[in-house]
């Protein structure tokens, strides 16, 4: 009998080595890899792709198990990166900028853009006389804690002729900004423009006058896919792959904004269709679903920062997007 088995046991034994010499790069495991991915901005609309990308099976089919934790806007989302307790995050790449130029969050990437142009905007209500940016002054207005509207408003400023010393600030959890401003405990808010439709509503249907930054400040990005160094440097494919089950979800998403918005409903009850649609909807003109970043447009930007005294020079494209991640064309 020993004779007989023998020739079996020594088949199985090899079999068993093949089985565990395979491929162990990423990826190469049956075993999708676990990761979190930060939203910019709670449950809404500009964040519905990945919800999207995950109810599709698009994370699954990139050998991704993902977990997706509501943000909260540029700074805190940036200290979540670089506290390891997410690998990926949703976040305005002008204010990351903006932080590195300042010595902070220097360790993160861009991997992707999704607004191809700063969406950050002085939005009030009718009857507030706030129809230009000098009236303002002497006002009250609301912003996310640790978001970018606070830390480009100064280049704003300056380019828009207001002075910033007669502006007053009231900070606040993201989702408390419409209410805020409908209930007149400020007199407007720096938010993005594409949130318009959820604060129209929470007005009671009462109309909102817009005051875009771009019209100053052209030549910014809006939210982009960031990841920490650790991430971009040591697990590029890794990066890719998340990266482009991402933007999968983004074009979507545009495509389908009635449905991606029911999908955002399902995983998070308290996120608003109407608000969501009409976010999906107003930030189409600026993605390119590519999520390309330009290299000399990144230059131009960091420029930009320059000149509004944002941040000192010194500051690089390569120091802030990981060009061998992120699409150039």
């Amino acid at each position: 009998m020993r004779r007989t088995w023998a020739p079996f046991a020594t088949i199985l034994a090899f079999a068993l080595v093949i089985s565990g010499c395979g491929d162990d790069s990423e990826g190469g495991s049956s075993s999708p890899d676990k990761v979190t991915y930060v939203t910019a901005f709670g449950a809404v609309g500009r964040d519905a792709f990945a919800w999207v990308a995950q109810e599709k099976g698009y994370f699954r089919e990139a050998g991704l198990d993902v977990t997706i934790q509501l943000g909260a806007a540029t700074g805190e989302n940036l200290k979540v990166l670089a506290a390891g307790q997410a690998q990926f995050a949703h976040v305005d790449l002008t204010g990351a900028w903006i932080l590195a130029g300042k010595g902070e969050s220097k360790d993160v990437r861009a991997i992707a853009a999704v607004h191809q142009q700063s969406l950050v905007s002085i939005v009030a209500l009718e009857g507030s006389g706030i129809t230009q940016p000098k009236q303002v002054e002497g006002r009250k207005i609301g912003a996310a804690t640790g978001s970018v509207n606070q830390l480009l408003f100064p280049g704003y400023a300056k380019l828009a002729g207001i002075d910033p010393a007669k502006v007053q600030w009231f900070n606040a959890q993201p989702a408390q900004l419409p209410t805020l401003l409908a209930s007149g405990r400020v007199d407007a808010l720096s938010t993005f423009l594409i949130g318009v439709k959820g604060i129209e509503k929470a007005a009671g249907g009462k109309k909102a006058t817009v005051l875009p930054y771009n019209k100053y400040l052209p030549e910014l990005f809006g939210n982009g896919i960031l990841a920490p160094v650790s991430i971009t440097r040591d697990r590029p494919d890794l990066a890719r792959r998340f990266r482009d089950a991402a933007l999968k979800g983004l074009q979507y998403t545009l495509d389908h904004p009635e449905e991606a918005a029911q999908i955002l409903k399902k995983a998070q009850p308290a996120a608003d269709v109407t608000a969501a649609v009409g976010e999906i909807t107003l930030m189409a003109p600026y993605v390119k679903t590519s999520g390309v970043i330009d290299r000399a447009r990144v230059a131009g930007a960091i420029a930009t920062l320059e000149r509004g005294g944002l941040i000192p020079p010194g500051l690089t494209p390569d120091s802030v997007v990981d060009f061998n991640l992120a699409p150039t064309g």
